[in-house]
């Protein structure tokens, strides 16, 4: 994986020069591709820290392209699209997005939401010892911090950034009830422009990785009128 290198993929040449122009004066390296199938095969060439996505693109969806990239790597990604409805941010964050901006941005706010996805990134990778060497058992389910994986009966379940650092924030909290607003600002950060439906999107998500009937969850569960809490005292 390429250190501090940013994969820009944009249909429209004259944001994505200027995008890669402001992330370069800010000290990151950028490749540039103009179609779906140019940013896939420079993903799987260069291996970039996190991929900045516009949804419609030439040849290959965003959201194909995100999927695909998701079979393979864990890396932050955040999608960006000129339409504002809120189907098209669930969509996004539902199929592993990590963020998701709205056109026009202005360039600055998308250097702060990159800086905070790769903090968040690096944290939840090992690259910072003090909390993530420790290794969660809840029955079936392992929780592997510091090698950033997650078994269930022994089997590897592969989840994006987000879903991991939700799933191993709740079951570090195991007991506590948080709203979505909570989780929201633990995992997003307070400052971040997203929406709180995208707790929701995830822990679906989640759920439909590691629950046998993800319809019953019984590691993470819903607490009506509050917000969620990981259980697995039924285990």
């Amino acid at each position: 994986m390429s250190e501090d290198t940013i994969l820009i993929v944009e249909d429209e040449k004259e944001i994505g020069e200027l995008v890669r122009d402001y992330l370069h004066a800010n000290g990151y390296q950028v490749i540039l591709a103009h179609d779906g199938e140019e940013g896939l095969q420079e993903f799987n060439h260069k291996h970039p820290m996190l991929v900045v996505l516009d949804v419609m693109l030439p040849k290959k969806s965003g959201i194909d392209v995100c999927r695909e990239i998701r079979l393979t790597s864990n890396v932050p990604i955040i999608m960006m699209s000129a339409k504002k409805s809120e189907t098209d941010k669930i969509i996004g964050l539902g199929i592993g997005a990590d963020d998701y901006i709205a056109k026009p941005f202005s360039p600055g706010e998308l250097v702060a939401r990159i800086k905070a996805q790769l903090r968040r990134y690096t944290d939840y990778s090992g690259s910072k010892p003090a909390e993530t060497e420790d290794v969660l058992k809840i029955a079936n389910l392992v929780i592997d911090a510091k090698g950033y994986n997650v078994t269930v009966l022994g089997k590897k379940v592969e989840l994006s950034a987000k879903e991991f650092q939700l799933l191993h924030f709740m079951a570090k909290n195991k007991g506590q009830v948080f709203s979505k607003e909570q989780l929201f600002d633990n995992i997003w950060g307070y400052d971040s422009y997203g929406d709180t439906n995208a707790v929701t999107v995830y822990i679906r998500k989640i759920r439909e990785k590691i629950e046998e009937i993800p319809s019953e969850p019984r590691f993470i569960v819903t607490v009506w009128g509050v917000g969620y809490k990981f259980d697995g005292s039924s285990l």
